[in-house]
C-alpha cells in the first residue's frame, strides 16, 4: 500500500499495462504473437477463466509519478481528507519532486508491473497443467493508481468476452485500505455499468498458504547463510510490514492479525532458528500507526548490542519502492551504518521466483475447485466500519449471477 504523505513513499503490490506488450497464444502445438492492451498469457485458444490480479501498482517512470499520485490522494477508501476534491491535487503536486528523487534512486521507476507481468505469466502456464479442465487462463492486471487501471482491465475484459473471472488479490493478507479499495473499485464500475456476463468469484487473501510459506522460508534460509559463519547465530529476524494509521486498526482490519499469522507459520518452519520480531514500516504524519516501526527496533537492537539483522519484507510479495528504497537504502544502508551494525541484510522478495508463481497457480487451481464464492472472511464488514460501499461490495462478489439478477 502507499502512504506518500511523509517520510518515504510507499507502494504496494500490484500490476501495470506496458504498450506493445508481446504475449504469446498456443493454439495446438503453434506459438504465435498476438499484442494486447494488458499483457496476458493464454494457453489454447478463447480464455475460459480470467484471473485479475490486483494490486495498488506504482509508477513505471518518473513523469508517471504525480498522476500516480493524484489518483493516491483522491481515493476516500484509502486516505479520507477533507475537502478531497481540492486537497488531493494540492498534495500530489507537493510531494511529486520528493518522490521522483526516490524513484531515481532506484533505477527511475517501479518494477512492480515487470513483477507482476511475470508472475502472471508462469501462473498461467502452470494453472493450465494443473486444472486444464478450467482452461485456457487469461490474467489481466488490474492497479488501483497506475495503469493499466482496475476499471480499464475491467473494460479489457468484457470486450475480451470473459465469462468467468476471478479477482486475486495480490496482498497475501488483507486490508480494507488495499484488498478492499480494489474490490470497492471493481464494484463501484459495475454499479455504473450494470450490463455484465461476466460471473465473479474472489481470492480476497492467503497470508497462510503453504506455498508462500515456503518461498519465505526459503529466501530467509538463502539470506542467512550470506552473513559470515561466526555472526549467523547472532542474527535477530525482523519481519516488517506496511504500517496501518491505530483508527483504521481499532475498526477491526484484521490486517495485523493476518499478518502475524504469515510470520508464525514461517517461524515454524525455520524451526525457530532466530529469535524474532514484527515490526511496521512507512508510518505517515502525525497519527498514532502500528508500532514499533522498523527503523526503531534497528536502533534500539544496536543499542542492545545486536549487530546483525536480517530484514524479511513480509507482507509484500515484489520489489518496490518499500523494499527498494526504504529497507534497502534507508534502513539497511544508511541506518545500520550510522547506529554502527555490523551486517543489515534484506531477504530477497519472491518476485518471479519459480516456487512463488507454483504457489499462485496451487492457490487458484484450490479456489476453482472450491465452488465458493470467496472466504469465510470476506462475509465479514469490519465491526466498526464506517464505509456503507464495503458491505455493498461483498453483497456483490457473494451473490450468485441470478440473485443479482433476479
Amino acid at each position: 500500500m502507499i502512504f506518500p504523505l511523509g517520510g518515504s513513499f510507499i507502494e504496494g503490490s500490484v500490476v501495470m499495462n506496458m504498450p506493445g506488450k508481446v504475449a504469446l497464444l498456443q493454439r495446438g502445438s503453434r506459438t504465435v504473437a498476438l499484442s494486447k492492451r494488458h499483457a496476458t498469457t493464454v494457453a489454447g485458444g478463447t480464455p475460459k477463466t480470467a484471473i485479475l490480479m490486483l494490486n495498488l501498482g506504482g509508477p513505471e517512470k518518473t513523469a508517471d509519478v504525480h498522476g500516480f499520485l493524484h489518483r493516491l490522494f483522491s481515493d476516500k477508501d484509502l486516505i479520507p481528507l477533507p475537502a478531497q476534491k481540492f486537497l488531493a491535487p494540492l498534495i500530489a503536486k507537493r510531494r511529486t519532486p520528493k518522490i521522483q528523487a526516490q524513484y531515481d534512486a532506484i533505477g527511475g521507476g517501479s518494477p512492480i508491473k515487470k513483477w507482476t507481468e511475470l508472475q502472471g505469466d508462469a501462473m498461467v502456464r502452470q494453472l493450465q497443467q494443473l486444472l486444464p479442465q478450467n482452461g485456457p487462463y487469461q490474467y489481466y492486471l488490474g492497479f488501483r493508481y497506475a495503469h493499466p487501471l482496475t476499471e480499464d482491465a475491467l473494460h479489457q475484459m468484457e470486450a475480451d468476452g470473459i465469462t468467468r473471472a476471478v479477482a486475486f488479490t495480490q496482498y497475501p493478507q488483507y486490508s480494507c485500505s488495499t484488498t478492499g479499495s480494489s474490490l470497492n473499485a471493481i464494484y463501484r464500475h459495475y454499479i455504473a455499468n450494470p450490463n455484465s456476463k461476466i460471473e465473479w468469484s474472489v481470492i480476497d487473501r492467503w497470508p497462510e498458504h503453504t506455498g508462500l510459506v515456503d518461498v519465505f522460508t526459503k529466501h530467509i534460509e538463502e539470506e542467512l547463510l550470506q552473513f559470515p559463519e561466526e555472526d549467523r547465530d547472532d542474527v535477530v529476524i525482523l519481519f516488517s510490514a506496511h504500517s496501518l494509521p491505530l483508527q483504521v486498526v481499532d475498526r477491526g482490519d484484521p490486517y495485523p492479525t493476518e499478518v502475524a499469522a504469515t510470520v508464525s507459520r514461517v517461524m515454524e518452519k525455520l524451526g525457530h532458528t532466530h529469535p524474532y520480531r514484527l515490526c511496521w514500516q512507512s508510518k505517515v504524519g502525525p497519527m498514532p500507526w502500528l508500532a514499533p516501526q522498523t527503523d526503531t527496533v534497528i536502533r534500539g537492537l544496536a543499542e542492545r548490542g545486536r549487530k546483525n539483522v536480517l530484514l524479511v519484507p513480509i507482507a509484500f510479495t515484489s520489489d518496490h519502492i518499500e523494499t527498494l528504497f526504504e529497507l534497502d537504502i534507508e534502513y539497511a544502508h544508511e541506518l545500520g551504518r550510522s547506529v554502527g551494525m555490523k551486517q543489515v541484510r534484506r531477504a530477497k522478495s519472491l518476485n518471479d521466483s519459480p516456487f512463488f508463481t507454483k504457489a499462485l497457480a496451487e492457490i487458484v487451481a484450490d479456489h476453482l475447485q472450491s465452488d465458493r464464492k470467496a472466504t469465510t472472511q470476506l462475509q465479514l464488514r469490519c465491526p466498526l466500519c464506517v464505509n456503507p460501499v464495503c458491505g455493498k461490495m461483498r453483497d456483490f462478489f457473494l451473490q450468485t449471477k441470478e440473485e443479482k439478477n433476479g
